[in-house]
């Protein structure tokens, strides 16, 4: 598939997600023809078939969110119960050493 129909198939998918209508492969290619783009006759039902069951709405507003990122609701059920673990965890953070820069190390950038 060429660039240029798998982007008209993304759009085609992007526009009918929008207008809340079902994605399927005659409505693709319903969109494709009006937009005259041609592509082999079995891409539209491949890309609505790789897109059953994925709410394409949801993936598009969490793009930014990023693999396995904790849910913004779980750190506030995850806090300490009292206020004696944080200091720990905090002292904890201050143990850590430093990576050390490239002056350290004897050489710079602009040496």
């Amino acid at each position: 598939m060429n660039k240029k129909a798998e982007l008209a198939c993304v759009y085609s998918t992007l526009i009918l997600v929008d207008d809340d209508v079902a994605v399927t492969g005659e409505k693709i290619q319903t969109i494709l023809k009006a937009a005259n783009v041609d592509v082999e006759s079995y891409w539209p039902g491949l890309f609505a078939k790789a897109l059953e069951g994925v709410n394409i709405k949801e993936l598009i507003t969490n793009i930014g969110s990023g693999v396995g990122k904790a849910p913004a609701a779980a750190p506030a059920a995850a806090a300490p119960a009292s206020t004696e673990s944080a200091p720990a965890k905090e002292e904890k953070k201050k143990e850590e050493p430093e990576p050390e820069s490239d002056d350290d190390m004897g050489f710079g950038l602009f040496d």
